[in-house]
């Protein structure tokens, strides 16, 4: 499952984490986020132990959304030893996301 990123677990499950990490940014009034909610869920079972996957939700947590200089979502950022490595704006097919994470594993 997918896990909740926020402002105030963001420095602890992904900054502070050596792990490739994938952080969807999403809100419930996106339809385009919603379409990609399930890829996320699979991507996150799929890679479940050695990818972290998780969602944070733009509209609850601004303080990230604006580090990072979210404008448009869903976007998804793929983060490594704390450093964005690659992005994904827009919705994307399955198979782009999980070439994207092999790239980085």
């Amino acid at each position: 499952m997918a896990k909740a990123f926020t402002d105030s677990n963001f420095k602890e499950e992904v900054l502070d984490n050596d792990q490739l990490t994938v952080v969807d940014f999403w809100a419930e009034w996106c339809g385009p986020c919603r379409a990609i909610g399930p890829v996320i869920e699979e991507l996150a079972h799929t890679y479940e132990g050695k990818v972290k996957i998780g969602k944070l939700n733009v509209d609850d947590n601004p303080q990230v959304s604006v580090q990072y200089g979210i404008t448009s979502i869903p976007a998804i950022l793929f983060l490594k030893n704390g450093q964005v490595v690659d992005k994904q704006v827009g919705a994307a097919p399955k198979s782009v996301l999980d070439k994207k994470i092999q790239a980085h594993l």
